[in-house]
């Protein structure tokens, strides 16, 4: 056998050992916390509401203005 041969057959079963040493994982596994969803909510309803109130009661007291 020449050196070529030889080298060639060296190379590829250390080339294929390379490849697959460094194939990447995909590990799935589940969360040692229960997930947790903070919402921080704005209600702009309640806000409106108490608009509406106010400007229903100072209709009331001042009902000559319409």
């Amino acid at each position: 056998m020449d050196i070529q041969h030889r080298l060639t057959t060296l190379t590829l079963p250390v080339a294929l050992t390379l490849l697959t040493a460094c194939t990447p994982t995909v590990q799935v596994a589940p969360p040692s916390e229960p997930i947790t969803i903070n919402l921080n909510v704005k209600i702009e309803h309640e806000i409106l509401v108490k608009v509406d109130r106010e400007i229903d009661d100072l209709l009331e007291e001042k009902s000559n203005l319409f």
